[in-house]
């Protein structure tokens, strides 16, 4: 029922509702003045992206292309990655914690939110041209940004480093020599504030001027701890970052940025969304949850997801920091211009974790830190101006290493919970004495050195047809580690297991090395026609590879090395403007093959609540579908726009893949057949629609309105597609109303996220024994944010 009347709100908003990631082409929240009358002027103006770093028109670049600009998060609030994908159908984000975040775009990137270390994701993050290596750094707030690229698609010809599946290029706002300052402060429910701040000044006229740019953001937790009567999935973030922009000679630009971000979360609280005591041919589970939870006179907690109320006995929590410095340097040599970008970042992750998704002392710890160093340096050289031939070469090293200190602790009620009623009461104590209190550590530390070098062509054949080419070698060196041993300041007494039970309850030592070399060619061709001035169509086949994975993980030792993926790929594309450029509709068909398709595999100890993960080769993967947006300026107060996305990516052969749950039938083959099925984590149907519309109510004040939906259909949030982890298909509307005056310097706005308060899933996953928990989306919240710019 609750389907049905999103679908009838859904129904009435599309007369008025927007994707604003088409809207970008509005930048008036760069204009003085009033933001409505910066919008009248800016229609038809041009959107100006980088996605094949130079600046370029983006109905000019033959590449699939969402744009959120600075403008869009104004009007909509959004400040993270993970809101942002209300506005790009084709981009998904699930995030388990922000270590275990799993972005896809076009359903590929990886196939679990469940984190290796020593694998590279197909979605590229970039800031400011700098690439982050681990996925938990898009997590942070996105502060002062200029614009957010989607860039759907293979691009690992510029982009490189294993954007297979496409890339987020994040530019922030440079420095300026026209003083300018942005203050900005929201309330809302749930105990949320946050403070924004940003501005420019210059140091020395004309030469040197610095920008600073702040924000804290705090919210309380939506999740009760019913345990302890805590509040759980609170949010707490502070983010800096300074710039500096020296202009030494008219030609040389030298921009240098550094940045620190730190977040706190009271968070994995896991929510028990069901049980199940059968499988799917009726046979009882042996030692299923009624039967653990028996023997423990343990009440079991509220299968409802959504009542958002979880019990945990354990400490968790899922803090992190990162900071960085980078430094570009432009050098204008007339026909052509020298970039150089030089970035070292540092992010560090500091979680713990209740492993057992209940109030008794099973899995105590179950965590991993993590601390990353990185190095990277690129050099491109391009030609400038528009010439029958336009180039861009160059040259990209990149240097990571990511040092793991794992810890795993075992309970009193580890026992009992996990070993059948029939064990004698003699055998019980004494693997009660062995593992209660036992703690193993373990230390991983994958290492990346890869170097590249590119080159892309623009010929120009006519003043209509072009035809781009380029070629990507990439060589990657990779090593690393993994070690397992008893803690030094263990319980227990592992001496009391047999052998088979130090394996059956991994508490092992265990120690490996691995290693991997790899060469890889990427290149592209696309061939690029303007039908009219303002219509292209255009034609591109990529081949891509993504470097080799590392199984640094306690599952790694009998597989510790993972071959790249190749990815082929094709797609046709339309992109055009109409009435003066107020109607823009662009649309692509794609067709992604890959290649040993490397993909998250956790499957759980048999009679044990425990987890061996490690990285496979999936034999061969298909993404094919359509992708269109639709924006039109109806009149300079009122917009309308929307993007939907159809996506069929499937398995094509994955004959051995992990046995879903209700199937896992002890004595039986553990692996099943796939080929055929959905990838996880991807909808088949997604489309956005919204509006923003404004009015001049008097005086130099003026009324405004937004609104946008998101609709995705059902997808499993399984890697083994078990029939617990389907999440049902939801629509979520978010919607704001406000009031600009002071001849737009002020701007007061009332919003609301979810403003249906519709209950929907982001993951659920079943376990072996008939446990099933959830990750839900965030309820209803509501707030007012006062800014004001000069």
């Amino acid at each position: 029922m609750r389907n049905l009347a999103l679908r009838g709100s859904a129904a009435v908003l599309a007369l008025v509702a927007a994707t604003p990631a088409l809207s970008a082409e509005e930048a008036a929240g760069e204009a003085a003045g009033s933001e409505a009358a910066a919008e009248a002027e800016a229609i038809g103006d041009p959107i100006v992206v980088t996605a094949r770093r130079r600046e370029e028109n983006s109905q000019d670049v033959p590449v699939a292309i969402s744009v959120v600009d600075a403008g869009t998060l104004d009007r909509t609030g959004n400040f993270t990655v993970n809101q942002i994908q209300q506005l790009v159908p084709s981009l998904q984000v699930a995030s388990f914690n922000p270590r275990n975040t799993n972005v896809n775009i076009r359903g590929l990137g990886a196939n679990s939110s469940l984190a290796v270390d020593g694998l590279e994701y197909g979605v590229g993050f970039y800031v400011d041209g700098v690439y982050f290596g681990r996925p938990g750094q898009s997590q942070f707030d996105l502060v002062d940004i200029a614009q957010v690229e989607v860039l759907r698609g293979p691009q690992g010809t510029l982009f490189g480093k294993n954007t297979t599946a496409g890339a987020l290029n994040v530019t922030t706002r440079a420095p300026s020599f026209d003083p300018d300052l942005t203050v900005e402060g929201s309330l809302g429910d749930y105990g949320y504030h946050q403070i924004r701040a940003s501005g420019s000044v210059p140091i020395i006229a004309d030469k040197v001027a610095v920008r600073l740019s702040v924000a804290d953001t705090h919210r309380d937790g939506f999740l009760l701890n019913q345990a302890d009567l805590t509040k759980a999935q609170d949010y707490d973030n502070f983010t800096a970052r300074g710039q500096l922009l020296i202009l030494p000679a008219d030609d040389v630009k030298i921009r240098v940025i550094a940045d620190y971000s730190k977040q706190t979360l009271h968070h994995q609280l896991n929510l028990i969304d069901g049980y199940f005591s059968t499988f799917a041919n009726g046979t009882v589970i042996a030692n299923n949850i009624f039967d653990r939870a028996a023997r423990l006179n343990y009440a079991l907690p509220t299968e409802n997801a959504f009542s958002r109320v979880g019990a945990a006995d354990a400490h968790y929590q899922a803090n992190m920091e990162s900071y960085g410095v980078s430094g570009e340097i432009d050098w204008d040599l007339g026909p052509a211009s020298l970039t150089s970008i030089t970035a070292y970042r540092w992010w560090d992750w500091y979680p713990a974790n209740d492993g057992d998704g209940t109030s008794l002392s099973i899995n105590t710890l179950a965590q991993q830190q993590n601390f990353q160093r990185q190095f990277s340096q690129e050099l491109r050289f391009a030609s400038n101006g528009e010439n029958t031939i336009d180039y861009q070469v160059g040259l990209f090293y990149f240097w990571q290493i990511i040092r793991g200190y794992g810890k795993t602790g075992y309970g009193a009620d580890f026992a009992e919970w996990n070993l059948p009623s029939s064990t004698p009461p003699a055998a019980l104590a004494t693997l009660d004495r062995a593992l209660t209190g036992l703690v193993t550590d373990s230390y991983s530390d994958p290492r990346t050195k890869s170097y590249a070098a590119f080159g892309q062509l623009d010929w120009h054949l006519t003043d209509a047809l072009t035809l781009t080419a380029g070629l990507r070698y990439t060589h990657e060196d990779k090593d690393g580690s993994f070690s397992r041993f008893l803690a030094p300041d263990s319980g227990g007494d592992r001496s009391l297991l047999t052998a088979a039970q130090q394996a059956q309850f991994q508490v092992t030592d265990v120690a490996f090395e691995a290693k991997q070399k790899s060469d890889a060619l990427s290149g592209l061709v696309t061939l690029g026609y303007k039908v009219t001035p303002d219509a292209l169509l255009y034609a591109t086949y990529s081949h891509g590879s993504k470097s080799g994975g590392l199984n640094v993980t306690a599952g790694g030792a009998s597989r510790p090395v993972v071959a790249p993926e190749k990815v082929d790929a094709f797609e046709i594309g339309l992109k055009s403007q109409f009435l003066q450029n107020r109607l823009t509709f662009n649309a692509a068909a794609f067709l992604t093959n890959v290649k040993d398709y490397q993909g998250n595999v956790s499957e759980q100890v048999p009679g044990t609540t425990a987890f061996v993960q490690y990285i496979d080769n999936i034999p061969k993967v298909r993404s094919k579908g359509l992708e269109a947006d639709l924006a039109f300026s109806a009149t300079s107060w009122l917009r309308l726009t929307a993007s939907g996305a159809y996506t069929d990516a499937k398995f094509v052969s994955y004959a051995n893949a992990p046995q879903r749950p209700e199937l896992a039938i002890p004595g039986t083959p553990q692996v099943q057949d796939l080929s055929g099925t959905r990838l996880p984590g991807v909808s088949k149907f997604a489309y956005s629609l919204g509006a923003d519309a404004s009015q001049p109510l008097g005086g130099d004040v003026e009324g405004y309105v937004h609104a946008d939906f998101l609709h995705r259909s059902s997808f499993n949030s399984t890697a083994t597609n078990s029939i617990y982890g389907v999440v049902p298909a939801y629509g979520v509307v978010n919607a704001r109303v406000g009031l600009r005056f002071g001849d737009g310097t002020y701007d007061l706005a009332f919003w609301a996220r979810n403003l249906t308060n519709e209950d929907y899933y982001v993951s659920r996953s079943p376990g072996t024994f008939g446990l099933i928990t959830a990750i839900v989306g965030e309820p209803r919240t509501v707030g007012a944010t006062l800014r004001a710019k000069w």
